[in-house]
């Protein structure tokens, strides 16, 4: 199976070992990992480019994870060098060589890894607490399930696109009326778990009431 950026489809297939290979563009990465996961092929062939990005980089996590997908060997490829073979467990780049070096990159950041606190951007300066499940806040007028959060930060799972950097609108259901603040994206990261999207991501706060978000993580902190 071949699963690359649309406009290199073309011509990887006119690669010899690639010729025969089922193929699926980038942006039907969801529809691949369904067939993925059905029909187990010996080889998933990764076009470098769509490796690097976070969707590529997710699916290969959720190939990784899955104990029934173990002998599915991970290939990174470009139209103009060999495959590098992606390990099971953390690459290292320098003995790839230079066509394989970013290839190897991104599989050293597919290796799954436990989700990244808040202060993987400097972003963590008071105590954090893990919030008890099903705890939703609003970031621009949209859903997002709490994992942990501080008085000046939080993680969150969301099915809205969130990026770094990316400047939002928070509302926190702290009594009535609720807490709303403008926060930004510090960190974001994209999975697929069992075949669905999400986004996870680290917040920070700006001009918020310290003591009405102390309040409500008191209240559903486990």
């Amino acid at each position: 199976m071949l699963i690359a950026a649309a406009e290199q489809l073309a011509s990887l297939k006119e690669r010899e070992d690639l010729s025969a290979a089922q193929v699926f563009s980038d942006a039907e990465a969801l529809h691949a990992l369904d067939v993925i996961t059905r029909q187990r092929p010996a080889v998933v062939a990764l076009d470098r480019l769509f490796a690097t990005t976070s969707r590529g980089t997710a699916l290969i996590n959720r190939i990784k994870a899955d104990p029934s997908l173990s002998g599915c060997e991970i290939r990174i490829v470009t139209d103009d060098a060999g495959p590098h073979v992606a390990p099971r467990g953390r690459g290292d780049a320098a003995a790839v060589g230079a066509a394989g070096a970013a290839a190897a990159l991104a599989v050293e950041e597919a290796t799954p890894v436990p989700a990244a606190p808040l202060d993987q951007r400097g972003t963590r300066r008071a105590p954090r607490f893990k919030i008890a499940d099903g705890v939703e806040v609003e970031i621009d007028g949209n859903p997002a399930t709490l994992v942990d959060m501080s008085v000046v930060g939080a993680q969150v799972i969301s099915s809205t696109v969130l990026r770094p950097n990316q400047r939002v609108r928070m509302l926190v259901p702290s009594g009535s009326p609720p807490v709303r603040f403008r926060a930004a994206v510090a960190w974001a990261s994209f999975e697929i778990p069992k075949g669905t999207t999400r986004y996870r991501a680290g917040i920070e706060f700006f001009e918020v009431d310290p003591a009405a978000l102390a309040r409500f993580i008191d209240q559903h902190r486990t």
